[in-house]
């Protein structure tokens, strides 16, 4: 007997189900949503859905080793670091329990690691060797008003001895007024040495300055102080007691910000350890990082140890001394978690406007071209709904050496109830660069996760209408963004609502990983508090279901540097259509100015490819790479890791 074809047996299959569900359903309303809700695990299962829309599947990690997911990025080891430090829990931060998780998607294989300081809300980026910088993070949490029991405020520490070397004070450190008001140091600081500069007839010493954040010994109003002295610290002796002293700046009972951390580490993926490096010059918290063609990475904005938004002062960490250095020529002011990009041209950033979190309204807002040569700004016109930057999304689309750059959604400065479903593309080698309209998403969205796909495109999901999904108002929706047509196609719903405190990255075998949320509250009314979410969510792009043989790169270099060829062995050349390096991700509140994927010039071989790597060291930054070779239905191979540089 012949066998009656798939999808004639599925179609009688729905419609005996339908039958069924007719009649349960006018007596039975949970039957209808019971055999609907099975109806659509069918759909999203069958063969034919999966191939047009791809697949979500939810992983949930063992109890012991589940972390509130802040921070993700792949490393070279084809694992991913999930940074949680205190995981935005109170709690946790008194107690000084401080996480990281490595999570191998390829194996399941999970495991804890020593995290050194509270990094939550640090900023990161990949170096030339393939670790991870690290930098700054929780210093102090905020205390809003009501609870601000002790009167606090900024102590900026002078020394005007240009003798000895640095200073450190610890936690603790007492400065005493001539009223006999007493503050305390809320944590260790350092007091450098002032600078003496010989001159015509003498010597110039200037004192250096280090503010710092102190609180009054005593509860109440009695330690309000509006007017500024001179304080004495506790414990000096002789010349010290004179050189060394605090200024006071207005000690309050208002609300206290969070603050930031000066501490930096490499993260090494293959030890799986924190590595303490030279501190940054100010305090950060919610900075960016932005890696430099010469393996240098520059830190920008942030709030610093007063909880105020750094003031324009920037700084470049070189990998070869493990030292920053402060760079008072580059004075530019940013909100926090500005989303700046290095363009094709040495020495130009772009700075898309994308910000999250912290920062007036009118002030460092506007997207630019961004001159370190010459420290100048150049505004780029164009972009719609441009007072809902905040918490949108900016990301590379298509190969980098196309220069366009897509902004995703956002919403209102603060906590404000005002989004959009604002995509605007814009094109930096344009003769007058400007942002012009892309398809608009299915709903506004503050929060979207981008990932760059092996095959060109930008998977698009997730995020929320509101602020931190006030209101219910996660968007479980998923589309692809396609460069070439500039539209948008339908992708699998997710399954996990994700808002504040999300990031997804792109995987080696070319899924994509989704992890943490963070929600002010459960409910519609907004009555409920919301656990942070910790599942874990993979997404199966429509590309891994087309059926054949995927390609396959079996043997190749795993250095290349620029302008430079590499030959790869490989299944079927002559099927393979396109070549990419992507630039790992190391995402967090919406910012992931890593990614990136360059594009190859190819040329097939008896037994495989060679590559050329472009010759622009501005397009490829040093460090590590994903290798996807993209067969002609767009199906793309396993990754193959290679080290540029």
């Amino acid at each position: 007997m012949r066998e009656m074809p798939r999808g004639l047996r599925r179609r009688r299959f729905i419609m005996g189900v339908l039958a069924v569900v007719v009649i349960l359903g006018a007596n039975t309303p949970p039957a209808w949503s019971y055999v609907s809700d099975y109806m659509h695990d069918q759909l999203i299962n069958s063969d034919d859905y999966k191939s047009r829309y791809g697949k979500w599947d939810v992983i949930e990690l063992p109890p012991d080793v589940r972390v509130n997911a802040i921070h993700a990025a792949l490393l070279p080891t084809g694992r991913i670091l999930i940074i949680a430090g205190s995981g935005n829990d109170t709690e946790q931060f008194a107690a000084g329990t401080f996480k990281s998780l490595v999570y191998d998607p390829a194996t399941g294989r999970t495991r804890l690691i020593s995290t050194p300081t509270d990094i939550f809300c640090a900023g990161h980026a990949f170096l030339p060797d393939g670790k991870l910088l690290v930098a700054g993070g929780t210093l102090r949490y905020e205390v809003l008003e009501p609870q601000v029991t002790r009167a606090a405020g900024l102590m900026v520490v002078k020394n005007e001895s240009p003798n000895g070397g640095p200073r450190v004070f610890p936690k603790g450190t007492e400065f005493v007024s001539p009223a006999g008001k007493k503050f305390t140091a809320t944590s260790e600081f350092t007091v450098q040495p002032a600078t003496k500069v010989i001159v015509k007839g003498g010597a110039k010493v200037t004192a250096s300055t280090t503010s710092i954040w102190v609180e009054s010994t005593v509860e109440g109003p009695s330690g309000v102080t509006p007017l500024r002295a001179n304080y004495k610290i506790t414990g000096l002796i002789g010349q010290d007691r004179e050189n060394i002293y605090g200024l006071n700046e207005k000690m309050t009972l208002d609300k206290q910000d969070f603050q930031g951390r000066r501490e930096a580490f490499e993260f090494n993926p293959y030890t799986e350890q924190y590595e303490r490096v030279g501190d940054m010059a100010e305090q950060r918290w919610y900075p960016t990082l932005t890696g430099l063609p010469d393996g240098r990475v520059i830190a920008v904005s942030g709030l610093d140890g007063a909880g105020q938004v750094v003031p324009g002062i920037n700084e470049i960490y070189d990998p070869k001394t493990k030292a920053w250095t402060e760079r008072k020529d580059l004075q530019q002011y940013f909100p926090t978690y500005p989303a700046i990009f290095q363009t094709a041209k040495p020495g130009v950033l772009f700075y898309s406007g994308s910000n999250s979190g912290y920062g007036p309204a009118t002030k460092g807002r506007d997207p630019a071209f961004w001159d370190l040569r010459t420290n100048k700004l150049t505004l780029v016109p164009g972009i719609r709904d441009a007072d809902m930057l905040e918490t949108s999304g900016s990301v590379w689309v298509g190969p980098v050496q196309d220069q366009k750059l897509m902004v995703v959604g956002g919403g209102g400065v603060g906590d404000s109830p005002k989004s959009t479903a604002r995509i605007d593309i814009v094109d930096l080698d344009a003769e007058t660069p400007r942002f012009t309209p892309g398809p608009d998403l299915p709903e506004a969205a503050r929060y979207p996760i981008l990932v760059t796909l092996p095959d060109d495109t930008t998977l698009i999901s997730n995020g929320s209408k509101g602020y931190r999904g006030r209101g219910a108002s996660d968007n479980n929706n998923a589309r692809i963004y396609h460069p070439d047509t500039n539209t948008l196609s339908y992708a699998a719903d997710p399954n996990v609502g994700r808002d504040y405190h999300s990031a997804g990255v792109l995987l080696p075998d070319g899924r994509v990983l989704t992890v943490g949320s963070n929600p002010l509250f459960a409910d519609k009314l907004d009555t409920i508090t919301a656990p942070f979410e910790q599942r874990l969510e993979v997404f199966t792009p429509a590309y891994l279901y087309q059926g054949g043989v995927r390609p396959a790169i079996m043997a190749g270099p795993d250095k290349l540097s620029w302008g430079k060829t590499g030959e790869f062995t490989t299944s079927d050349p002559s099927q393979l259509a396109t070549a990419r390096l992507l630039r790992p991700g190391a995402s967090t509140h919406v910012t992931d100015v890593e990614q990136r994927s360059v594009a190859l010039e190819m040329t097939p071989t008896a037994t495989g490819v060679k590559l050329t790597v472009p010759k622009q060291r501005a397009l490829v930054p040093p460090g590590p790479y994903m290798l996807f070779l993209t067969d002609k239905r767009g199906v793309p191979s396993v990754a193959h890791w290679v080290f540029v540089g």
